[in-house]
């Protein structure tokens, strides 16, 4: 039979009311909804930073015994119950952030609306006409949302492997590596030689060097 150490509560000395109380959890939960962080969550509820991670973790132990398969520690129940409460309020914070940042991405966001109402020249009719003017694709956005939610391929630490080669002979039966130095030399005096080509006397350009294939 396994065994698990049971979670303690904090005392209830010299007749104070219970630290987790009932009005304590709904502040940690409601602050968790928002998004912010722990120590600002701790301070809205009134406790200390400490107290909240080390609940955290007495509900996070209880939850996984649960699923290992285990009995529930009754003594537990409290922190098991606002250990789920307070990961489903920030999950919700997270779903909804991440939303607003995709609809940042793909642009079409409503900033200003003007209506205006004229007498049609044709018909003489008085006609309202709505425009509204919407926000552009920002690429900002996704570049955010790819370097945290797939950051070994687009984090700023993830390694971008590049393997350049070349044909070795006419029939191209062997690949040779390319001298990297060099190429990266000669793409340097191109591209700097296309956005500031030199001028010769008589005020012509001198035609930037083209990189053979």
């Amino acid at each position: 039979m396994s065994t698990r150490r049971k979670a303690r509560r904090p005392n209830n000395l010299g007749g104070r009311p219970r630290l987790l109380s009932d009005e304590v959890e709904a502040r940690l939960v409601n602050a968790s909804r928002t998004g912010i962080a722990v120590e600002l969550a701790a301070e809205m509820a009134g406790i200390s930073r400490t107290s909240f991670l080390r609940w955290m973790s007495l509900g996070r132990a209880e939850i996984e015994a649960r699923e290992a398969g285990e009995e529930p520690d009754e003594e537990a129940e409290e922190y098991a119950a606002l250990y789920e409460k307070v990961r489903t309020a920030r999950a919700h914070a997270a779903a909804r952030a991440m939303a607003n940042i995709r609809r940042v991405a793909d642009g079409g966001i409503v900033t200003k609306v003007t209506t205006r109402r004229f007498r049609d020249s044709v018909t003489g009719e008085i006609v309202e006409e709505t425009v509204e003017d919407r926000t552009s694709p920002d690429w900002r956005a996704d570049a955010w949302y790819l370097e945290r939610q797939h950051r070994e391929h687009y984090g700023k630490d993830a390694v971008v492997a590049v393997e350049i080669t070349g044909l070795g002979g006419p029939a191209g039966d062997d690949e040779q590596p390319v001298d990297l130095s060099a190429l990266a030399e000669r793409l340097d005096k191109t591209l700097f030689a296309v956005e500031y080509p030199p001028k010769l006397e008589d005020g012509s350009v001198v035609d930037a060097e083209v990189i053979d294939p």
